[in-house]
């Protein structure tokens, strides 16, 4: 009796042991795919519109995530593309698909504005039905979605036509099932003039913003409204020097002092008419936002042809500032101004606001213009701010010297320094303006001016503003000098020391400290600098290197094929540093930038491990052999397919930047953190040297 209990009870001790065993392996798989991310989440339905129907797509886009739009301009991470798979004798397209709210910001590794969703995303697409018996309409989506890392994902929609679509008809909602959406790892956000030739034209094209500070792992930032604010209310101050504003400042406020009864009076009076002048430049700001709207601005933005223009403006305004014509407004505007302002009055201070406007419009109105336009790329009242800012620093003197006209003994006499307040803006809006066809030329991808052209020509126009300076070169209204100021000889110096810094980025060094105004490396005559110096650093033998290497990020030798790479590694017994990238991914570019150049890290890169970089959204077609229909059903196509199928099938993750070390039978060769991803410098560097020290 004994015996058979005690038999029974370890009966039950095993199937409960097993059970325990069973949960904890199902827990522990559940975990090893935590990692495999699915942060947008999809619905469609169809609405009828006149005789047309209107498809509507939405998506809910989990917090910290942003998803680009289909408006994302070249250059810059992916696109969203839709297709209509049976559209041929089936519908026709009414127009371009419609998004719901976006966002832009400027991304300085691309040098591109981006437009993206957050929170949410909203599409609508209008098509006219020319088959009858048309029964469903099947549309793919292929999206980037990021954070910290990115994410190249796919949605399959196929949305039913109700029998017969009457007006009355309710709108049929389709909630599309979660696992219909296949999701690819991608690492976007980046550019695409680093593709290799063979694979340029099917790499697709890139989108929109994300705001990030160098240390937090997401795209490039949009420019704060404080940002803004505070560098239009540099460019006021900058305004407030030149000749057709600085004269004015003594003679309005002792207009006001000695026209008014009283000091208070007087005081008041000026401080109208300083807010009189904001308010004319804040309502030129609604204004320009008004009549073309937020969208059109950050589409005019990276439009070419607005580029194209703009670049022309700004090269008539630098020669006007220095000195080659006057650009005036109509006299008979200030005339008819002046004549609203000897009415008195609150109405006599505001039209002598407007009359100080256009007065001083040819010098103001290059400030203003740019500020407008740098605006308009933020979208959204960034435009009313900038004007706020830019006014506010303008109207500042005329009502604190108002308020202290002992001041006004203190401010220097107007004179030939004037002048050279003007010239030196000439010179700035001249270098600013090939930042406008930089954009062109980088949208149409003609390479007529890349970077080290580009660095070329900045390097002329604040070499020659240097010499200017230093008064060694002399412009039509320049008054004759015997010596230069202090202020002057210092500014001089450090324009000179500018001059300088840009010298080296015509040998491939970064220029971080411009990096948003340049094209990027990568768009360029050589990636590695004029003579291609950079190759010179690179430990390979002097026979070349071996079959499928190359010289990648900072003339490190690298693989792109992971047998090639893998072959190479067993060859000279060293370990092998997976990299899983993608040519649109914008913080692998910043890693390679600021991570892999760093002194310490990029000897390591270079000596101790065998580098193979796989792009996941490599598009070039394997060829028909190597193509295969994974176990979930996934054809696995490209050699972006194959990477990112390995990527999830090895590393359970689908984000990249991705990082593994592994020994020569592909065991991970890091304990405390297997793979890694968009971090720092130093946590880099001590996960490279764990991994190193543990392959034997």
């Amino acid at each position: 009796m004994n015996f058979t209990q005690t038999l029974k009870d370890n009966q039950f001790k095993n199937v409960w042991t097993k059970t325990i065993l069973l949960f904890l392996f199902f827990f522990a798989f559940a975990n090893s795919n935590a990692q495999i991310l699915e942060p947008v989440k999809w619905t469609s339905k169809i609405e009828k519109k006149g005789n047309n129907a209107v498809l509507i797509f939405d998506a809910v886009i989990e917090k910290d995530w942003h998803m680009y739009s289909q408006f994302t301009p070249e250059g810059g991470p992916l696109a969203l593309e839709i297709t209509f798979k049976n559209q041929k004798g089936n519908y026709e397209l009414v127009g371009k698909a419609k998004e719901g709210k976006t966002k832009t910001s400027f991304n300085d590794v691309f040098g591109v504005d981006e437009t993206y969703f957050e929170g949410k995303a909203h599409v609508e697409q209008e098509i006219k039905i020319i088959n009858p018996n048309l029964k469903t309409v099947d549309v793919d989506f292929d999206f980037q979605v990021c954070k910290e890392v990115c994410i190249n994902s796919s949605k399959k929609f196929s949305i039913a036509i109700p029998p017969t679509f009457k007006v009355e008809d309710v709108p049929v909602v389709k909630e599309d099932k979660l696992d219909e959406t296949k999701t690819v790892g991608i690492a976007v956000d980046t550019v695409k003039p680093v593709v290799a030739e063979t694979a340029k034209s099917d790499v697709k094209k890139a989108d929109s913003e994300v705001t990030s500070k160098e240390e937090v792992p997401a795209q490039a930032p949009a420019r704060s409204l404080w940002s803004i604010f505070f560098i239009a209310f540099l460019s006021g101050f900058a305004a407030l020097l030149t000749p057709c504003v600085f004269p004015m400042i003594p003679m309005t406020v002792s207009f006001f002092t000695k026209q008014s009864k009283s000091r208070a009076k007087g005081i008041r009076n000026a401080i109208f008419y300083g807010l009189s002048i904001i308010a004319i430049y804040v309502i030129l700001g609604l204004i320009v936002t008004k009549i073309f709207g937020a969208d059109a601005l950050n589409a005019l933005s990276t439009d070419v042809w607005f580029n194209l223009i703009f670049f022309v403006i700004l090269i008539i305004f630098a020669t006007s500032f220095l000195g080659a014509f006057e650009i005036m407004l109509p006299n008979s505007w200030a005339n008819k101004a002046d004549q609203q302002a000897d009415r008195g009055g609150i109405i006599g201070i505001l039209f002598m606001a407007l009359a100080l406007a256009i007065v001083s419009f040819s010098c103001t109105g290059p400030i203003v213009g740019t500020l407008l336009v740098e605006a308009a790329s933020n979208g959204g009242i960034a435009p009313v701010v900038g004007m706020l800012g830019f006014s506010s620093a303008l109207a500042l003197p005329f009502m604190l010297f108002a308020m202290f006209p002992g001041w006004l003994n203190s401010l220097p006499k107007s004179g030939g320094w004037l002048n050279t307040v003007k010239v030196v803006l000439g010179f700035l809006e001249l270098a600013l303006a090939f930042k406008f066809l930089s954009n062109a030329d980088l949208v149409l991808q003609l390479h007529f001016l890349e970077r080290e052209v580009f660095i070329a020509i900045w390097i002329a126009i604040f070499g020659a503003l240097t010499l200017y300076l230093f008064g060694k070169i002399t412009l039509p209204h320049d008054s004759p000098i015997q010596h230069i100021s202090v202020g002057r000889l210092y500014l001089g110096l450090l324009t000179l020391v500018f001059t300088m810094y840009l010298i080296p980025g015509l040998w491939g060094a970064p220029l971080k400290l411009i990096s948003a105004f340049p094209p990027p490396p990568q768009y360029s005559e050589s990636p590695f600098g004029v003579g291609g110096s950079g190759h010179a650093a690179v430990n390979t033998d002097p026979k070349g290197l071996p079959a499928g290497a190359e010289l990648g990020p900072h003339g490190i030798m690298v693989f792109h094929d992971y047998e090639d790479g893998l072959a190479y590694a067993k060859e000279i017994n060293k370990p092998i540093m997976l990299d899983f990238t993608g040519y649109a991914c914008v913080n692998c570019r910043k890693m390679e930038n600021n991570v892999w150049s760093e002194p310490e890290v990029l000897p390591i890169l270079k000596n101790d491990v065998v580098l193979i970089s796989l792009y996941v959204d490599d598009k070039r077609e394997l060829p028909k052999e190597e193509q295969f229909t994974t176990a979930a059903g996934d054809k696995i196509i490209t050699a972006g397919d194959k990477w990112t199928d390995f990527m999830i099938s090895k590393y359970k993750t689908n984000t990249q930047p991705l990082y593994v070390i592994t020994d020569l039978e592909g065991n991970n060769l890091n304990n405390t953190k297997p793979t890694i991803s968009y971090v720092s410098t130093e946590e880099y560097l001590q996960w490279l040297k764990e991994g190193i020290s543990n392959f034997k």
